[in-house]
């Protein structure tokens, strides 16, 4: 089943459903034959885009406006805060091409800073889907919720077979592990698997931790990492600020636990646009660079910096 597919069939079941664009359509782009009024494009224009998704919530509609998560987030910003945050309506914003997935954009369409906008916004919640087969089943909890919340829109084939259920707040154990604790989300899920293999190949026993939702964010999980292996890395195509590893360090500080800390983000700074293989390999996110970054950080050879020492 396709994206779009799930929209229909969720459109089918509850007739308040309304799917809204800012002439965003790759990905449901047959919609508005099938749905008729009930799919709106506003053009581009992501602030009346958010302003008119709230309106139409009040109205007791449940409307899931897609757009490039790079100007969703930002340049609708204060619509989102002010429209959706305060008034608490149940609005699902999905942000596409962000992180990564940006790809060949330059940085003025990359969202690296998305995840720490939205979890910054009281009531809002964040959803990272690790592929395709996930994202169906955070959209179908999403409309089912009466919170806002902001997905990042991820269209990739599965890496491994989920066997634990998508539940808001839970994170998925994909393998146990004492040494390291890989602690990811989104797109990079992925390749962070396949450097699991190759960690393992190598001796080094990891805990791959798919967090799934980063608000509300699976607290026990992160706490566990923390206190059963060796070091905790978080992997994730945002900026070093505001993301994952923020959220780790938060959680870690405010229940008093110590935690040895290694984040693979991008330090302040926006990535080389080009095909999604090459970006990996430029910004060091391949299987086999993630897995050698934590070998080297558990060897003890990065410093806080993440430079390698000899």
């Amino acid at each position: 089943m396709t994206y779009e597919q799930r929209l229909l069939e969720i459109a089918a079941n509850n007739p308040d459903l309304v799917v809204m664009t800012a002439e965003n359509r790759a990905a449901i782009r047959t919609l508005p034959l099938t749905l008729g009024p009930r799919f709106i494009d506003v053009g581009i224009a992501e602030q009346t885009l958010v302003g008119s998704a709230a309106g139409l919530a009040l109205r007791g509609r449940v409307p899931i406006a897609h757009a490039l998560a790079s100007f969703l987030t930002m340049r609708a910003f204060e619509f989102i805060r002010t429209d959706v945050g305060i008034a608490q309506l149940p609005v699902k914003l999905v942000g596409a091409f962000a992180g990564f997935l940006s790809e060949a954009n330059g940085p003025t369409h990359q969202a690296l800073e998305d995840v720490a906008l939205m979890r910054g916004i009281p009531g809002v919640n964040v959803s990272c889907p690790a592929d395709e087969e996930e994202m169906l089943d955070a959209v179908s909890s999403m409309v089912d919720d009466r919170a806002p919340w902001y997905m990042r829109y991820n269209p990739r084939p599965p890496a491994w077979r989920h066997r634990t259920p998508f539940v808001p707040g839970a994170a998925e154990i994909v393998t146990e592990g004492t040494d390291v604790a890989l602690l990811t989300y989104g797109c990079v899920a992925r390749e962070c698997y396949h450097a699991a293999e190759r960690l393992a190949d190598g001796g080094i026993d990891v805990r791959l931790v798919n967090m799934r939702t980063l608000k509300p964010v699976d607290e026990a999980a992160i706490l566990a990492a923390a206190r059963e292996t060796s070091l905790v890395v978080t992997v994730e195509d945002h900026f070093s600020v505001g993301g994952l590893a923020s959220i780790v360090a938060e959680v870690a500080a405010a229940n008093h636990v110590a935690v040895r800390l290694y984040s693979i983000a991008l330090a302040g700074r926006w990535f080389k646009p080009a095909l999604y293989a090459d970006v990996l390999e430029c910004e060091g996110f391949s299987p086999e660079q993630i897995a050698s970054r934590v070998s080297a950080a558990y060897a003890g050879r990065h410093d806080a910096r993440g430079h390698v020492h000899a």
